[in-house]
């Protein structure tokens, strides 16, 4: 039987800002290959976890392990697509270009790439169906489709680890069914961890759930297959929740 290895494997984790603590007594491990959906209120520590988990908190009590490697070696395997882009859509950048400028950032380059790196990014973009549309100015793209680009982005340095803030927010019902389902793809091969709040669309493509709001609970959610199985986006959120709680895991 072949053996799955932790991804991420956080022990003790308490952090606080200034006297209160945002997160408090936090375990967790998350499996190679896992798809993963962190819930939870505003303010309860998502966002903390994962700025913890990228290295932009620092550490304060607990630890984080990559890969079974401390955090700081493994970084260059975590590849974030947050909520809001940094991407000017009025500039007239291409899509190929935008998500080269993940590699720019790291090589401190400008808009000058190697004919490898601009076949790299057409295979991120051909992995999300965005292959055709590499030569179009991102200000010219749809919602759905400039989000396709940010994760191809991300998958242009070859992370094992993708984390996405709200990928799916002020996007319509079939542009969000068409991001979950290109990240169930890309699960086969790459973590993936999504801070969600489209309860209904993503437990129907994550395995395991955490519900954050400072004290973390977990919930393996393929022993509940079946009843997220025919989840749509008009299910009640509150029966969805109820589900969690019936949960035993």
């Amino acid at each position: 039987m072949q053996t799955i290895n932790n991804a991420i494997n956080i022990k003790d984790l308490y952090f606080k800002y200034d006297q209160d603590f945002v997160l408090k007594n936090i375990n967790l491990e998350v499996k190679e290959k896992d798809f993963l959906t962190i819930l939870g209120p505003n303010g309860g520590g998502k966002s903390t976890l994962i700025k913890l988990i990228l290295g932009i908190e620092k550490l304060q009590i607990g630890s984080i392990n990559i890969f079974n490697k401390a955090l700081l070696q493994e970084t260059q395997n975590i590849a974030y697509v947050p909520q809001n882009t940094n991407v000017n859509t009025h500039f007239p950048i291409k899509v190929l270009e935008v998500v080269m400028m993940a590699q720019n950032s790291m090589k401190k380059r400008f808009f000058f790439y190697s004919k490898e790196e601009k076949i790299e990014a057409l295979n991120a973009l051909k992995k999300v169906n965005m292959q055709d549309f590499s030569n179009k100015k991102i200000g010219e793209l749809s919602g759905g489709q400039k989000q396709k680009v940010l994760i191809a982005r991300a998958l242009f340095g070859n992370a094992k680890i993708i984390l996405l803030d709200e990928p799916t927010s002020s996007l319509d019902i079939l542009a969000c069914e068409q991001i979950y389902k290109i990240l169930k793809k890309l699960n086969e091969t790459i973590t993936i961890i999504v801070i969600s709040h489209d309860l209904a669309l993503v437990l129907k493509y994550a395995n395991k759930a955490v519900y954050i709001n400072k004290e973390l609970s977990f919930h393996d959610l393929s022993k509940m297959k079946n009843e997220f199985a025919n989840l749509n986006s008009d299910t009640c959120e509150i029966e969805l929740l109820q589900m969690l709680g019936r949960c035993k895991c």
